[in-house]
């Protein structure tokens, strides 16, 4: 059964959470600050975490910063009240795979886990082959990137993304079609989701972010890899 940590102090909110997830067949453990999430986190392995970013203890960005520096790289979902966009991106950039704003409706929550979780899940088929650019491998098989040999510690949405990308050999993906494609829904999500997780992505693998040589922006139509 897969199994979802809700880390959420409004025990009302928390609560609907635990019910609405339990009835959609999901295993639901939930804790009420930043500390004993981290901690449960740390040993129950979950599947997916729902994350409230403004808890006591320990706030939600020091509980993601601290799994994502660990290595820890299932889905966090975050949830936030706050509206400016800064705070949502400053918790994708941390690595998170992508955040819902209070209030939000039941369907919308469970419409994300369900893709987050679909995206992350292991493929039945074969796996793709190795694929390499610069001093970059890929290997789908094990989800792993190596840099000169080295791993790198990519978060689940930045490795879909690179995957996305490299699948299509060059071929420009607009924002849209990744955000379809790799976050699983077409919903008009924050704007800066998929630029933020590109600027994650060649601040780990490029030798320039600010001048990359693989991950391309093509002006006014969105992305694309050149090996």
């Amino acid at each position: 059964m897969t199994r979802i940590l809700v880390v959420e102090d409004n025990p009302d909110l928390a609560y609907g959470l635990r019910n609405n997830l339990e009835i959609e067949g999901y295993e639901v453990e939930v804790v009420e600050d930043g500390s004993e999430g981290l901690t449960r986190a740390r040993a129950g392995g979950p599947d997916l975490i729902i994350l409230d970013l403004m808890l006591p203890g320990l706030d939600g960005y020091r509980v993601l910063r601290a799994l994502r520096d660990e290595g820890r790289r299932m889905p966090v979902l975050i949830l936030t009240a706050r509206g400016e966009e800064a705070d949502k991106v400053r918790g994708l950039r941390l690595g998170a795979d992508d955040y819902v704003t209070k209030p939000f409706g039941v369907l919308e929550l469970l419409a994300r886990v369900e893709a987050l979780l679909r995206r992350t899940a292991p493929s039945g088929g074969g796996a793709a082959p190795p694929e390499q650019f610069g001093v970059i491998e890929v290997i789908p098989a094990s989800r792993t990137v190596l840099r000169d040999g080295r791993p790198v510690g990519l978060t689940p949405k930045e490795f879909d993304l690179l995957l996305a990308l490299l699948q299509r050999r060059g071929a420009v993906a607009t924002r849209m079609e990744l955000l379809t494609e790799v976050w699983g829904y077409s919903a008009a999500v924050l704007s800066r989701t998929v630029d933020t997780h590109v600027a994650e992505l060649r601040r780990k693998l490029e030798g320039d972010p600010a001048a990359p040589r693989h991950i391309l922006t093509v002006r006014k139509a969105g992305y694309r890899l050149e090996k």
